[in-house]
C-alpha cells in the first residue's frame, strides 16, 4: 500500500518504502505513518523495530544511513504529536466528565455510561481530595494521576487539574491516598507551597458535589485561620461551617468577647495574636513564649492584662472554649479589620 494512504498503517510495507522516497519526501511522509501508528496503538518499540528490520532488507551504504536517519525523525516527530494530540484529547475529556459529575447537568443514565469507562459507580461511595497550590500544571496533574493509578489502580482514582486545583476522585474506603496524594505534590513542588484537603465520603452523585464542597470549604477556612497543615481532613473542621451559619450569633461573639481589646494600647492584634499562638500550643505558655520570641513573663502579662478588660483568662477551664471560639470567629470574620 502507498505510504500516503491515511486510512491504515502497515509499518513493514510502509517502512521498507519510506526508504525509497526522494530524501525531500521521506520525512513528511514517516512522520504520516509515525502518526497513524499511534493512533492504531502500535507500540513505539515495535515501530522502530519494524522500521530498523526494513532497512536491514537494503543494501548498506552512505546513502541507507541517511535514508534511515530521516524516515526514523520522521516517525518519531508524528508518533509523538499524535500521541501529544490523544492526551490532549483524553485530558479535555476527562475535565469535561468530571465537571458534569459536579454539576449534575447530565442525564444521569448517560453520565453512568461514561462513568463506567472510568470505573466510576455512580452509586458506589467516593472521596473529593482536592490540591492548592502554585505550580500545579496540566503536567503535574498527568503525572499525579499516573502515579495514583499506578499505586491504587486505575478504576479507584480519577485526577485531573480543574479550575486550578487538582481534583482527585477516590473510592470510599480507600487508605492511604490521602497521604500518598500529599507525598506527590510535595515531591512535585517542594514543601509548604501547598495544601491538599479530603472531603468526607458520601454516597451517589450528590454526595461527589458534597464531598467537593466540604475538601473547598477546609481549604477556605484554613487560608482564613492560617492554617498551613499540608494536609486537612474536613471533619477536623466542621465547627467553622457550624460558626458562620449563624453569621449574627459568631459577630455578637466576637464583639462582645473581644470587642474591649479596642481600647487597648497598641490595638487588639497583638492580644489575638497570643491568645492564637496559646491555642495552637494547647495552652503551654513556655511554647508560646518561644513561637513569638517573648519571654514567658510577658506572655503571662499579655494574658493578665486580657482578662483585665474583657472578663476572660484562658486558664479558667469554663472560659477557655468561649475565648477559642471568639479568636476562631474573629480569624474567620477578619476582624477587627471588616
Amino acid at each position: 500500500m502507498s505510504v500516503s494512504d491515511p486510512s491504515r498503517v502497515e509499518p513493514a510495507p510502509e517502512c521498507a518504502a519510506l526508504l525509497q522516497l526522494p530524501a525531500g519526501e521521506r520525512r513528511q511522509a514517516a512522520s504520516k505513518v509515525g502518526a497513524r501508528a499511534a493512533d492504531a496503538g502500535l507500540e513505539l518499540r515495535d515501530l522502530v523495530d519494524t522500521m530498523l528490520a526494513a532497512a536491514g532488507a537494503v543494501a548498506e551504504g552512505p546513502a541507507l544511513l541517511d535514508a534511515l536517519r530521516d524516515a526514523l525523525g520522521g516517525l518519531l516527530d508524528g508518533y509523538a504529536g499524535q500521541a501529544r494530540v490523544e492526551l490532549d484529547r483524553h485530558g479535555s475529556e476527562r475535565i469535561t466528565f468530571i465537571n458534569d459529575l459536579f454539576t449534575g447537568r447530565v442525564d444521569p443514565g448517560r453520565l453512568a455510561e461514561r462513568a463506567n469507562r472510568y470505573g466510576i459507580r455512580l452509586s458506589a461511595t467516593h472521596t473529593v481530595l482536592v490540591g492548592r497550590g502554585a505550580g500545579i500544571t496540566p503536567q503535574v496533574a498527568q503525572r499525579v494521576d499516573a502515579a495514583l493509578a499506578a499505586r491504587f489502580g486505575a478504576a479507584n482514582t480519577l485526577t485531573a487539574l480543574r479550575d486550578g486545583e487538582l481534583v482527585c476522585i477516590s473510592a470510599g474506603g480507600l487508605r492511604g491516598i490521602d497521604a500518598e496524594l500529599a507525598h506527590l505534590l510535595r515531591g512535585e513542588l517542594g514543601a509548604g507551597r501547598w495544601q491538599v484537603a479530603v472531603g468526607r465520603a458520601h454516597p451517589g452523585l450528590p454526595g461527589l458535589a458534597a464531598s467537593l464542597e466540604e475538601a473547598h470549604n477546609a481549604l477556605d477556612h484554613a487560608a482564613k485561620l492560617n492554617f498551613t497543615a499540608p494536609l486537612l481532613n474536613a471533619a477536623d473542621l466542621l465547627v467553622f461551617p457550624v460558626l458562620l451559619r449563624d453569621r449574627e450569633a459568631i459577630t455578637d461573639l466576637v464583639d462582645t468577647v473581644l470587642g474591649p481589646l479596642v481600647t487597648a494600647r497598641g490595638g487588639p492584634q497583638p492580644y489575638l495574636d497570643v491568645l492564637s499562638v496559646l491555642f495552637d500550643n494547647q495552652g503551654n505558655y513556655t511554647a508560646t513564649a518561644r513561637h513569638m520570641h517573648l519571654s514567658v513573663r510577658a506572655v503571662t502579662y499579655r494574658l493578665d492584662r486580657i482578662r483585665d478588660l474583657t472578663g476572660y483568662h484562658p486558664g479558667e477551664p469554663t472560659q477557655r472554649f468561649t475565648l477559642h471560639a471568639a479568636v476562631l470567629g474573629a480569624r474567620l470574620l477578619g476582624w477587627p479589620s471588616s
